[in-house]
């Protein structure tokens, strides 16, 4: 009887179309029959070394000359190859698909032993926290067409994404907006630069309650504060309560206003806390598939709190690397993670010491590592002093922008609420003088800047 394993074998040797395009997905585990496993083992090096598919022939003279196997083995494998006969006439999408489901199958089965050996303990490299990540590749075996673009042949596919409205998550801040064109790209790394107590976290709390209150699936990751902490600022935030006011309300009217946070959004919001500088983009990758086997939970956007205190997955501490390459590298593995999920992710990091005390904050004022803001897709500064605190303001500037021109709208400010832990637009004519020659119209360039444009380090006028 002829099974999908042998169809497979005889469709290798004799189909060069279809051995280009399942032949990178097959793997030799696939076949539980030693024998056949073999014979794929010895195609699959042949076609690897010489571009090419081999003949029967071939393969017997590759097999009859292996010294890791007895003479019952040779006879068995040559048996096998004697009898692949590709069929001239059979349906190719047939073949493809049905080759397909093979693999598929053949992963999911093999990833349910490897879990059974694993929860046996015979696995001792491995634990159980292994088996969803197993679980989760094997689910995702399958086909990719995809090699490349090809500019040519591919024009019009260029034409309909030039034509494609990009799926971004808004803010409600409206310069925000303007400088994102829209908002928050999917696959992004996106900086928020920042002294001590500036308002980082403050920032990303209100930017996370805003994405749930449009039905997003928000994940907060925070390796500084607490998880009660955090919730604690989203509290004050959707209920539109200070901080200090969230700790008198009774139990009765708290739970009136997460009811009304439940009816007003379709948005999840899950906080995990990690212990500082303990955990990198792989705990981010395990917790993001655990999430989606427990709780059916996808995140929309993440949020890490913040850059760097993460660790890195290629270095073991930092021992053994400077900062540059250190923070870099944590920079790329986000970024990577932010492509692997589709979303995009909100950090943070600190300004240097000198930085601190600029009123002009540039890219020479991150901290630790200029690989940072390299690897980054959108940077921006939070500045803060006296005079913009009296007026319940922080500036912004922007500092690198892949989404849209930075020189548009380079500076701006926004009201914040620190008691309750919100962020709001403020008025046009406040912005006045805080831009370029490239700011938006509201703005009157003769008014009196409050921003001023100088050399960093040279203050606010007053």
């Amino acid at each position: 009887m002829q099974t999908i394993e042998r169809t497979t074998l005889s469709e290798l040797v004799g189909n060069e179309q279809y051995a280009r395009k399942v032949l990178p997905f097959i793997r030799g585990e696939y076949f539980s029959d030693r024998t056949e496993r073999i014979v794929f083992e010895e195609i699959q090096k042949f076609v690897e070394r010489y571009n090419a598919l081999p003949t029967k022939s071939t393969l017997e003279i590759e097999i009859d000359s292996r010294r890791d196997l007895n003479e019952d083995d040779i006879r068995r494998v040559l048996d096998v190859v004697k009898e692949l006969e590709n069929d001239k006439d059979v349906n190719y999408e047939w073949l493809v698909e049905t080759t397909e489901k093979f693999c598929k199958d053949k992963a999911v089965y093999n990833a349910i032993v490897e879990g059974i050996q694993i929860i046996d303990g015979k696995d001792k490299e491995r634990g159980p926290d292994a088996i969803p990540s197993i679980l989760t590749d094997a689910l995702a075996v399958g086909f990719d067409n995809s090699v490349g673009h090809d500019y040519l042949l591919d024009a019009d596919k260029r034409f309909d994404y030039y034509h494609t409205v990009e799926q971004k998550i808004p803010f409600d801040l409206e310069f925000f907006n303007r400088i994102t064109k829209g908002g928050l790209p999917p696959k992004t790394l996106n900086i928020a630069l920042a002294g001590t107590g500036v308002g980082k976290s403050l920032f990303m709390c209100h930017v996370a309650a805003n994405c749930m209150n449009q039905g997003k699936n928000v994940l907060y990751i925070t390796l500084e504060m607490a998880e009660e902490r955090i919730a604690e600022r989203i509290d004050a935030n959707l209920m539109n309560v200070s901080m200090e006011d969230l700790h008198d309300l009774p139990k009765t009217m708290y739970d009136s206003k997460i009811n009304n946070i439940i009816k007003e959004t379709n948005g999840q919001l899950v906080i995990k806390e990690y212990p500082t500088a303990s955990a990198h983009s792989a705990h981010f990758r395990g917790l993001i598939k655990e999430l989606a086997i427990k709780r059916t939970f996808r995140p929309d956007i993440i949020f890490i709190d913040y850059l760097n205190i993460c660790a890195s997955s290629r270095f073991k501490g930092a021992s053994n690397v400077n900062s540059y390459m250190y923070i870099k590298s944590i920079a790329e593995e986000l970024r990577g993670l932010a492509v692997e999920t589709n979303v995009p992710i909100m950090s943070a990091t600190q300004t240097t010491r000198s930085g601190f005390s600029n009123s002009d904050v540039g890219l020479e004022d991150t901290s630790e590592s200029f690989g940072l803001p390299a690897t980054a897709d959108f940077m921006f500064a939070l500045i803060s002093n006296e005079e913009l605190d009296a007026l319940n303001q922080i500036a912004v500037k922007q500092l690198k922008n892949r989404y849209n021109d930075p020189t548009i709208n380079k500076r701006f400010v926004i009201g914040i609420d620190r008691a309750k832990m919100r962020l709001f637009d403020v008025e046009a004519g406040q912005q006045n003088g805080l831009a370029d020659s490239n700011q938006t119209e509201e703005v009157d360039e003769f008014d009196t800047p409050t921003f001023d444009q100088t050399d960093f380090g040279e203050g606010w006028k007053v």
